[in-house]
């Protein structure tokens, strides 16, 4: 996965028809989604695509960035490729509504614009580009089995090379363990990326405020608790199947007892967070013109 989809993220859920762009942002990193369209050979017409949202969505561009990374072009042909990463990854049948769900994300994925911004000493690096910038797409002829998907997607130039030099690591059988949940998967890929720049020995700690900045998308940010509650089952779901992940929960320190007006109040210190360890990783070049911005 890029490193910018292991800070940002894609929605949840269905967003609904009349939702055509998604703004997300964590720290100095803006991401925004614009939904897009394609045009009707038979009609000449616009037909509107939604945006791509769920667990489908993100195993998905996972799938398209592996298959350029392997074969080192930015031209992707998807079709074949496709219906086995669904039966061996997704662990699905490739065939019928399952399929039908997955290539509906992918051409979502493919006509959508991404855009980036990057927020650095007080300038600000705008990427306004598809990832996809190229697709062949095939439109069926019978308009009650419509399922309009990308056979063959070329990358962006901007967003290939960036790949080639900001691409995470991810564990196959992860993602495939967490493929039923966007959350998990969001989880994942974002300890993937943020455990290997923790210094050894000086583990960091991340605030539950924090937390549902980049993963609370429809939860209150009122009522943290019930994102917390959500966040942690996620969160050990991760963590059975990665296994090297250092993480603990910090600990509700002892409630403080004041006294006012000769009355006893009870104060509950708020709960402090994750703590993340480091994990050594392999350090790699780049001579990307982007990795000063990129690697923040």
């Amino acid at each position: 996965m890029h490193t910018v989809f292991c800070q940002t993220s894609l929605p949840y859920r269905d967003p609904g028809d009349d939702v055509r762009e998604w703004r997300r942002t964590n720290g100095n990193l803006v991401l925004k989604v614009i939904a897009g369209e394609v045009v009707d050979p038979n009609t000449g017409e616009d037909v509107p695509l939604n945006l791509p949202f769920g667990a489908k969505a993100r195993t998905i561009l996972l799938h398209m960035n592996q298959r350029a990374l392997v074969t080192g072009r930015a031209a992707v042909e998807m079709e074949d490729s496709l219906t086995r990463f669904v039966s061996r990854v997704l662990q699905l049948d490739p065939h019928g509504r399952n399929m039908r769900m997955v290539k509906e994300q992918l051409a979502r994925l493919a006509a959508s614009t991404m855009r980036l911004a990057i927020l650095k000493d007080g300038r600000t690096l705008m990427v306004n580009s598809q990832i996809v910038t190229a697709f062949e797409i095939w439109f069926p002829k019978d308009d009650r089995q419509r399922v309009l998907w990308p056979t063959i997607i070329q990358f962006s130039s901007e967003y290939f090379e960036s790949l080639q030099a900001h691409a995470v690591p991810l564990d196959e059988a992860h993602i495939s363990a967490l493929c039923h949940s966007a959350m998990a998967l969001d989880i994942y890929a974002w300890l993937a990326q943020r455990l290997h720049r923790i210094p050894p020995g000086k583990p960091i700690t991340i605030s539950w405020i924090a937390l549902h900045n980049q993963f609370g998308q429809g939860y209150n940010p009122d009522r943290v608790d019930k994102f917390r509650q959500v966040f942690r089952v996620a969160l050990k779901e991760v963590l059975t199947v990665y296994r090297s992940a250092r993480v603990e929960e910090g600990k509700r320190q002892q409630a403080r007892v004041y006294m006012s007006g000769g009355h006893p109040i009870v104060r509950e210190p708020a709960l402090v967070g994750l703590t993340l360890h480091n994990i050594i990783a392999r350090a790699r070049k780049t001579n990307s013109a982007l990795s000063a911005w990129f690697s923040t």
